[in-house]
């Protein structure tokens, strides 16, 4: 897969404007003292016919309505696009701003009182989403705000959610553009906690085909990022995004084959990034090898879920939204590889991430269906996907596993079934000089080459025992064990605002058909 540049973004701009003749723009919102024709950006996709433009002005564009896809009342949504080939795009990044909050309150006001969990269903509210697309290929989100779409009792939570089919478990929508973006909530409430929060920053699943690029997302119960339940048909390039004060920076469950997440940072979660196998957003498992027995130009090999030229760093936050599974992931950890099969990570800088820089280990769930999981592995009800095929290839480490217990360090690997292919570690390197540190050691010097060959389980016992400890998991039942002490918890949730450096689209106007805000008339 190629990398998206700015200047690849322009070309493919400049294509999609060729390909849109006779495209009609619909304007939102008033820019630069023109008006547009919409005060309301449903209202404009309402109005919007298969590949038009939606542009929308500066404002705070709050949720007043709701409304779900047909036969998923479970999936409220702000704003709801069921129609292929549109493209909605703010004039402004940061000015432009799809606001869960309600009519008459501050921007992304903090406040519970302003705060909209979206209708009822019959647990309660159901929360709400942000901008859902819904089955619709190849739809264009781009240099905007989306903030405070709470989570409730339905599939909610999420400020930006290219969804395929939630649950169905299969692929439901292909291709899609989401850049300059920015998603955040600004809510915590103890008397709600977690499960009122916003869950996921900007979202595919049930999805082939896409690319995300220059995004920022923070302050979310689950993940910033999100890919899952496309297994091996992802085909998504993840292109400089930032991932802050989360549960998991990103989160991949089940999204393997084409993927590739590259030049992003990943700092200040709770555990910085995650790909894993389970029964959840199925079909299981995560697995990275290219479709067909493929070969990837990246790697010249047969793994194509390439993670690469990224910068994950200080990522030991525990005063983060925490819900689910992920709020059980191992605080301090730069990368957790759970349970996936054939990743590649190469060319990374993992930094300051107080308990492992890297972690590859098996994941444990429960029930059915276990597709690539072993049923019954670990006891009656269990469902353990093992990981194997990893490779770790010329990684820069330094100062991780500062909080010292056995085990801390750059990576450290564990497997619990004999017979699964080899991972590799190679090339990898501490800043300053110095060996990488591993558990169990000698990694590099055992393990260098993935050439398919089988091994024994690794029974990393001092690995095992600190990582239940850290994620306060268990293993047989009984409460974990912390020999060596125990980890961080949270106290109290900090919401930290949007950072200011963010940079908006440079020209909103490019690849947009003739319209008064890109053309200098001043009619409407």
């Amino acid at each position: 897969m190629r990398r998206l540049t700015d200047v690849a973004l322009a070309i493919t701009i400049g294509l999609v404007a060729v390909s849109s003749a006779g495209a009609k723009v619909l304007r939102v919102g008033t820019y630069r003292g023109i008006p547009g024709q919409f005060t309301s950006i449903q209202a404009a996709v309402d109005a919007a016919k298969p590949g038009d433009w939606i542009l929308i002005g500066p404002g705070d564009y709050k949720t007043s309505s709701s409304r779900s896809p047909r036969g998923a009342r479970s999936v409220p949504a702000g704003i709801l696009v069921t129609k292929a080939r549109l493209h909605m795009r703010g004039m402004n990044r940061s000015a432009v701003i799809v606001d869960g909050t309600k009519p008459g309150s501050s921007p992304c006001s903090r406040r519970a009182s302003a705060q909209n969990f979206g209708p009822r269903g019959s647990k309660g509210p159901l929360g709400l989403n942000g901008i859902e697309i819904w089955k619709a290929d190849d739809v264009w989100i781009q240099n905007l705000t989306a903030c405070n779409f709470l989570s409730g009792s339905g599939s909610t939570g999420n400020e930006v959610w290219w969804n395929g089919g939630d649950g169905s478990g299969r692929i439901g929508g292909w291709s899609f553009n989401g850049s300059y973006l920015n998603a955040t909530s600004t809510f915590y409430a103890n008397r709600n906690g977690d499960k009122s929060a916003a869950q996921y920053g900007i979202f595919a699943s049930n999805w082939s085909g896409g690319s995300w690029y220059r995004d920022y997302a923070s302050n979310f119960s689950d993940s910033g990022f999100y890919i899952g339940a496309c297994r091996q048909q992802c085909d998504n390039t993840v292109n400089q995004i930032w991932a802050e004060f989360s549960s998991l920076g990103y989160s991949g469950s089940n999204s393997g084959g084409s993927l590739v997440i590259e030049h992003s940072q990943f700092d200040q979660n709770n555990d910085g990034f995650d790909t894993n196998s389970q029964n959840g957003d199925n079909p299981p498992p995560q697995d990275g090898a290219c479709p067909g027995n493929g070969v990837s130009r990246i790697t010249h090999t047969h793994s194509c879920w390439v993670f690469m030229d990224n910068y994950v760093h200080d990522n030991d936050n525990p005063n983060v939204p925490r819900v689910g599974a992920a709020g059980s992931s191992p605080i301090g950890t730069g990368m957790s590889i759970s349970g996936g099969r054939d990743d590649t990570v190469m060319h990374n800088r993992f930094v300051r991430n107080a308990a492992w820089g890297v972690i590859v280990v098996p994941y444990v769930d429960s029930g059915s269906p276990c597709t690539g999981g072993t049923p019954g592995g670990l006891g009656a009800g269990s469902c353990l996907f093992d990981d194997w095929g990893t490779a770790l290839i010329d990684n820069s480490f330094a100062a991780n596993g500062t909080y010292g217990h056995p085990s801390n360090g750059d990576i450290a690997w564990l497997n619990l079934e004999s017979g699964h292919p080899t991972p590799c570690f190679s090339g990898n390197t501490e800043q300053g000089g110095g060996a990488v540190t591993t558990s169990p050691s000698g990694l590099q010097q055992n393990h260098p080459t993935c050439d398919g060959s089988t091994i024994p389980a690794n029974n990393n016992g001092t690995f095992l025992t600190e990582v239940l400890c850290n994620t306060q998991l268990s293993i047989g039942g009984g409460p974990p064990s912390c020999p060596s002490g125990s980890y961080p918890r949270r106290t109290h949730v900090v919401m930290h605002p949007l950072p200011k450096s963010l940079p908006t689209m440079p020209n909103p106007c490019v690849g947009v058909p003739a319209n008064p805000w890109c053309s200098g008339r001043r009619r409407a």
